[in-house]
């Protein structure tokens, strides 16, 4: 499972486009999964005087999504370790067609993460842990927290999907794609789902306000349509409803010690940001920022909200730094 150099001649790596390439010095490898599925990962060191975050992405998205954010991370003093989830970006597959997105459980992803952590990040990355993850990969960052609390001091995580926006609420969700399970019809597409993966269209889509961020996003896919994805299957739809019903569970909620800080946007459009909202609540140590007017991809938004996530993550990690007396660096 080494480690290989990035260079111009190491594409298959990382898929590079000329406006978006990989931070200098990037690492990448492929970790084998207890079940032999491989998993790509990258890791993104610099001088680290904050440690490294470990940076986890939704569903459809790939490493090369997140290039912008390890460089603005790299400037506050952190170094980055990513993994593409199974199932999707550089990862392998888990059905004969590549652009279903699929999973049978959300355990499976926990598994990997567990796997990252102990055979890539503790033994080669610089120390103290933070998280930080959007979407899908702030509810299995949610899953795993009883495990992480050894891990990692702090985790932020971004829209995780605690309840779906319009027109049908995770319950309605988890009986419909439940019926699909049951039936044997996990791996078809979830209903409404996407089909083809590639480019979207700017205009109507949920995401981001940020057309530029939104159309380099979309030429890394063009460029690179292995790395994308159709819609969901009725399976992954009902995991992920299931995993949402876990991590609700009070007596769940009470067993998490990890400080977290929950980032919601306020036009959400694809999960429920009151969700997000009355969840934090109810945690012994967690807070909230709904950031007013973003869209779903806090980090491929526009600037203006942009900024304000990454001030209220480097905040949280460094606030907790300070008590400590560890170097801190907010440039």
């Amino acid at each position: 499972m080494g480690l290989q150099l990035v260079s111009a001649a190491m594409t298959e790596f990382f898929r590079q486009v000329p406006e978006n390439p990989a931070p200098t010095g990037a690492k990448a490898g492929i970790m084998k999964a207890a079940d032999g599925l491989d998993i790509r990962y990258g890791l993104f060191p610099n001088a680290a005087l904050n440690g490294t975050i470990v940076l986890l992405p939704g569903r459809n998205e790939s490493i090369e999504k997140y290039f912008e954010t390890i460089g603005d991370l790299a400037k506050r003093g952190f170094a980055c370790a990513m993994l593409d989830w199974r199932g999707q970006g550089g990862s392998g597959r888990l059905l004969k067609d590549p652009r279903k997105g699929h999973i049978e459980r959300f355990d499976d992803y926990v598994a990997d993460l567990d796997q990252f952590f102990t055979e890539i990040v503790l033994p080669d990355c610089r120390p103290p842990f933070h998280l930080m993850a959007h979407s899908m990969g702030a509810l299995i960052a949610l899953l795993a927290a009883q495990e992480l609390v050894n891990r990692v001091r702090r985790m932020i995580l971004l829209a995780p999907p605690l309840d779906f926006s319009a027109p049908l609420s995770m319950p309605a969700m988890r009986r419909v794609t439940g019926l699909f399970y049951v039936m044997g019809l996990g791996s078809l597409y979830a209903p409404g789902g996407r089909r083809r993966g590639g480019p979207l269209p700017f205009d109507g889509n949920r995401l981001s306000s940020d057309r530029q961020r939104f159309a380099r996003n979309q030429a890394i896919v063009a460029r690179h349509p292995d790395l994308a994805m159709g819609g969901p299957t009725a399976a992954w739809v009902h995991a992920a409803c299931v995993a949402s019903d876990r991590v609700r569970d009070p007596d769940f909620m009470a067993a998490i010690r990890v400080p977290i800080l929950f980032l919601a946007a306020g036009t959400d459009s694809v999960v429920s940001t009151s969700a997000i909202e009355r969840y934090a609540r109810g945690l012994r140590s967690a807070s909230a920022l709904t950031v007013d007017g973003a869209r779903h991809e806090l980090l491929q938004e526009d600037d203006f909200y942009r900024e304000q996530v990454l001030a209220a993550a480097t905040t949280y990690i460094l606030g907790a730094g300070a008590a400590e007396n560890r170097p801190l660096s907010l440039t």
